[in-house]
């Protein structure tokens, strides 16, 4: 049998995991609104409170549907679909796909036509995702005590240390757009494509939060994250037959 990244036996298998979250979601919903019958909220609050929830989980799924497009070139539809619905992360799981496809000597505008390749971007994405579910369990409670215990003896270390262990993390994918920049001094400007990207998305999600605040549009501070992702990778297209 011919391997095909779309195969519909992966859109089978997919299909059955997702159908098994969307059970559970469904299960702790009915128990939550039995909660909220035994507690006395109206049944008009709770519809409000869902309708409201239902209503801006539109946003966050924006931003996975563009990722399953971005990664669907190379990885067909059914992994990243699997991968952006149940535990995954679209700034993680995009850079994770690259460095495998790029490991194995492919781009993410060619599709995987070796199931071994398939097989070992599949276990690179979900490898490195399962680490918080296997860590969280035991070490959560013993970092957030600390953090806790830090603030409490000095109010200024502990803020420290958290910004610091934001900006940790955000350096870590902020070295991922720059690591091509030192391609403009052999003369190829393709390397500052991903940073012009990047301030695009920067600046869109900055006018969004100024505008959310200035004009207490709720709705934008939900958006902010799709639309800079969306307007981000739309410049690409200028940006790259600029810059090559």
């Amino acid at each position: 049998m011919k391997f095909s990244v779309n195969h519909p036996i992966l859109f089978v298998i997919v299909g059955a995991i997702i159908a098994v979250v969307l059970a559970q979601s469904v299960y702790f919903l009915l128990k939550a609104c039995r909660r909220a019958k035994e507690l006395g909220i109206s049944s008009a609050t709770v519809k409000a409170t869902v309708s409201s929830a239902a209503l801006f989980t539109v946003a966050p799924a924006v931003s996975i549907l563009v990722g399953v497009v971005v990664l669907s070139k190379s990885l067909g539809i059914a992994l990243p679909w699997l991968r952006l619905s149940v535990i995954g992360s679209i700034t993680y799981e995009n850079v994770a796909a690259q460095n495998a496809l790029t490991a194995a000597g492919l781009s993410g505008s060619e599709t995987i036509t070796d199931p071994s390749v398939f097989v070992t971007v599949l276990w690179v994405m979900t490898i490195g995702i399962a680490a918080g579910l296997i860590l969280v369990p035991f070490l959560t409670k013993r970092i957030q005590t600390g953090m806790l215990k830090m603030g409490m003896k000095d109010k200024k270390w502990g803020e420290i240390f958290n910004n610091a262990m934001f900006l940790g993390m955000i350096s870590a994918f902020l070295g991922y757009v720059f690591c091509d920049v030192g391609l403009v001094a052999k003369g190829e400007t393709r390397g500052l494509i991903p940073v012009c990207v990047m301030v695009v998305s920067a600046l869109v999600m900055a006018v969004c939060g100024l505008s959310a605040k200035k004009f207490r549009i709720r709705w934008l501070e939900d958006y902010a994250l799709p639309l800079s992702l969306v307007i981000g990778m739309a410049s690409a297209i200028p940006f790259t037959n600029l810059l090559g």
